[in-house]
């Protein structure tokens, strides 16, 4: 699932050591390939957007985006990053470029959004290095809500139109008669392999969250290891700038609480550790949540789990009994008050 094309951008950041190999990289499948390869379309766009045209393809990265490294004629590395034009990214690629001028660790936009056919198109510099920072202690979780709270404190200041529609995993607002937003390829597949609790808790928690009447605000809705790189005790970059979302500001951190340590396919923080990162949020915001918000937190946490789960179980990867998110979910819904 993960590995495959069906679920979220990731990092631009290929694995250097795995790309003669084909290997997979943490975010998706790894492909080196030669410049013929390339869509007919890339090589133009380049000389009008960037005034180059690819001498070398460093990477290509292929999930719902398909994602280029290139090596520009000149020697200039970018990378190019193109997805079905749904109406997100004008305002995804603003807000990321907001943050980059202010000094924010994330990779710079060098072009704006282009139309190519059905295709929303923008490049941006090449970030390469730094280390995933793994584990989800509540040491670790503590270091991750520094970042979070410095990203949303961030976009705070930052004025784009609502990036909607939201990320499927934090869509728990769609207007669809169904527990889950209206997704093709997993509507397509067989339900009746996701367990009757994983529908139960996401009915429950969703239930709580659209019952919160908390406003929207810009945050970053993929806040997981596999999008973050560090240099020792900093980070170097935040990735994956298509995945910010229109939702409650305690949502949104309830969510990265509970996915932060994933580092490959999804996981599910420990509660002790979502707790902590909550609590060093809260702080470091300088605000506490209201008792509303903290529940809406909770329910956020546990409602994309059970999407993950759910997105799992048709590969063959139903969750076992004794999975993070079957023996947390009981308490994580007392949580929300759900």
């Amino acid at each position: 699932m993960w590995a495959g094309a069906d679920r979220r951008d990731g990092p631009v950041i290929a694995w250097q050591a795995n790309l003669a190999s084909g290997a997979f990289g943490a975010s998706g499948t790894v492909v080196t390939m030669p410049l013929d390869d390339l869509p007919d379309w890339l090589p133009a766009w380049c000389l009008d957007h960037l005034g180059g045209e690819p001498a070398g393809v460093l990477f290509q990265l292929q999930q719902i985006s398909m994602v280029f490294g290139l090596r520009l004629a000149g020697g200039r590395d970018v990378v190019v990053k193109a997805r079905a034009d749904d109406g997100r990214a004008v305002s995804c690629v603003a807000a990321q470029a907001a943050l980059a001028e202010r000094g924010f660790p994330c990779a710079r936009p060098l072009t704006s959004v282009a139309g190519v056919g059905s295709l929303a198109v923008h490049a941006e510099e090449f970030r390469p290095g730094g280390e995933v920072l793994g584990g989800d202690s509540p040491d670790v979780a503590v270091r991750y809500a520094e970042v979070f709270a410095r990203l949303m404190a961030e976009l705070a200041g930052v004025t784009v139109a609502p990036p909607l529609p939201n990320p499927p995993w934090v869509r728990w607002d769609h207007t669809g008669s169904g527990v889950w937003p209206a997704i093709d390829f997993l509507d397509s597949r067989d339900q009746s392999a996701v367990p009757v609790y994983v529908v139960d808790t996401a009915e429950r928690a969703r239930g709580r969250l659209l019952a919160g009447g908390l406003p929207c605000v810009l945050g970053h809705a993929d806040f997981e290891a596999q999008n973050l790189r560090w240099h020792g005790q900093q980070v170097w970059a935040v990735h994956d700038w298509d995945s910010l979302a229109w939702q409650p500001e305690a949502a949104l951190a309830g969510a990265a609480s509970g996915s932060f340590a994933s580092a490959g396919p999804p996981t599910l923080a420990p509660i002790e550790s979502s707790e902590a990162f909550l609590v060093a949020y809260q702080d470091i915001r300088g605000r506490l949540f209201t008792a509303v918000e903290l529940e809406i937190a909770w329910a956020a946490s546990v409602w994309m789990a059970a999407y993950n789960a759910r997105e799992q179980a048709p590969h063959g990867d139903t969750p076992l009994p004794d999975d993070a998110f079957r023996t947390q979910a009981a308490e994580r819904l007392r949580r929300a008050h759900a």
